[in-house]
């Protein structure tokens, strides 16, 4: 791309190879994607740019940072609730420190394997809070940026996130387009009316639903539309199930927002 060339990134989840082929290569599969091309039928997926593309994989790596951390939380609860019966918050958890673990009378194996614990998630708040002030920082300019952080339930992280991972929003022709790839729209299979299976439930950005998934368990908390929605569709469902349609309306209350910069309108979004 630097050099001029018109490169295009073939989406392999979206093509089928043909099953009734005898043999394959690598220079079948090249003819094949080229026939694809030739016809204008080869499903494609969106490169970013590259200054895009440094900072989306910077809080990619801070979700695997997060993730590492909550593995050690979760630990640290397990190995006190076995030992001395208690139960701790992740915060609590959080905020331990190896001269409070001596104080909590474990055996010296077991306090040293919370110490060890401890100790990881130190290391990942620290570059946690490294990685999102390196965040802000890029994500600051976008207009759409201060837009998306007036939306119930996304802060700082979550409208960095979604950004990063919508990439360019004209790509999507649809609300619909958009919340297909945001993997909050049923992936089935019907026939005359009645389901005959499911189609690729992976298909679509795995970043951006966990994002509005977040998004949307903090909004059923502190929205009060946003947790009327909730309870209403958890009623009639389940929990899961409610928190992926709320998930789902805050994808199309983005819509607008990144398209058209226009604010964030709470009655349209839960009307």
């Amino acid at each position: 791309m630097a050099l001029g060339d018109k490169v295009k990134l073939a989406n392999t989840v979206a093509m089928k190879r043909y099953d009734g082929l005898k043999h394959s290569a690598d220079e079948d599969d090249a003819a094949f994607l080229a026939q694809l091309l030739r016809l204008g039928i080869l499903p494609t997926g969106h490169i970013h740019p590259p200054g895009e593309r440094a900072l989306r994989d910077l809080a990619r790596k801070r979700t695997q940072l997060v993730r590492t951390r909550t593995q050690q939380v979760l630990a640290v609860e397990n190995i006190l609730a076995r030992t001395s019966g208690t139960r701790a918050s992740g915060n609590a958890i959080k905020r331990l420190s190896s001269e409070h673990v001596d104080t909590l009378g474990l055996a010296g194996d077991v306090a040293l394997a919370v110490q060890a614990n401890l100790a990881i998630i130190e290391v990942a708040n620290t570059h946690i809070g490294q990685l999102e002030k390196r965040l802000v920082q890029g994500a600051t300019p976008w207009p759409e940026y201060a837009l998306l952080k007036s939306v119930p339930g996304i802060g700082e992280v979550l409208a960095i996130v979604i950004l990063l991972e919508t990439g360019d929003i004209a790509r999507f022709a649809r609300v619909g387009n958009f919340a297909s790839y945001a993997r909050c729209v049923d992936s089935v299979r019907t026939s005359n009316g009645k389901k005959k299976g499911e189609g690729n439930t992976k298909n679509g950005n795995a970043y951006l639903v966990w994002a509005l998934i977040e998004a949307a368990n903090f909004a059923r908390r502190f929205s009060t539309e946003a947790k009327r929605f909730f309870d209403k569709k958890q009623a009639k469902t389940n929990a899961v199930v409610a928190t992926k349609a709320l998930a789902h309306r805050l994808a199309r209350a983005n819509y607008p927002i990144m398209k058209e910069n226009k604010p964030f309108d709470v009655k349209r979004c839960f009307s």
